[in-house]
């Protein structure tokens, strides 16, 4: 029986049962639409395929409580919606305590170089960036300092984009972590590195 002459029901008792081919199927079928919907909602491509990854991640841990596909294609769209509204309200903290930063800075004049700050900031964040494991080092580098997208790395690296994604999300998380345990604040570290 090919995948297209399959049904949907037998797709969702399938995926249902934790069957890759039958997630394959319904990552093909929603993957570009939620794509195009989260980028609705946020203006940086990496961001809008992280989103709907992270989403598909959910909803592959999850796949027991779906009986059929209109339950997916909603629970799909809801978290895809809720995930961007996450993004953009931390954006708008990020934002808002930059903006307090920055204030203080402005407002405080007994001395301080902003510039001796920075330097001092940027060098505790470039430690703790060494510090990460080699893997993890290497993709938060090839990301944040040479620019290269998702894919990019991906390919340059063969491997999957599966695996970048994930080292990058545990060098980010193992740098919030170092840099909270040294009583650097994340609004700052991401202030200094803009």
């Amino acid at each position: 029986m090919e995948t297209s002459s399959k049904s949907t029901v037998y797709w969702a008792a399938e995926f249902q049962k934790g069957n890759p081919d039958a997630f394959v199927y319904v990552f093909d079928l929603h993957y570009r639409p939620l794509c195009h919907y989260a980028g609705t909602m946020l203006d940086d491509v990496g961001e809008v395929e992280d989103v709907v990854s992270e989403v598909f991640v959910k909803l592959w841990h999850k796949a027991n409580d779906f009986d059929n596909l209109n339950s997916i294609k909603g629970f799909l769209y809801i978290s895809t919606k809720n995930r961007c509204l996450d993004r953009l309200k931390q954006r708008k903290r990020q934002q808002a305590s930059l903006i307090d930063y920055s204030y203080l800075l402005d407002d405080g004049d007994d001395g301080i170089d902003l510039g001796v700050l920075e330097a001092e900031v940027l060098s505790i964040v470039y430690n703790e960036i060494e510090r990460l494991p080699t893997k993890a080092r290497t993709i938060f580098k090839l990301i944040f300092f040479d620019g290269f997208k998702t894919d990019e790395v991906a390919d340059q690296l063969a491997i999957s984009v599966k695996t970048v994604r994930n080292q990058k999300a545990r060098a980010i998380q193992l740098l919030q972590t170092g840099l909270l345990k040294k009583g650097l604040p994340a609004f700052l570290w991401v202030w200094c590195c803009l």
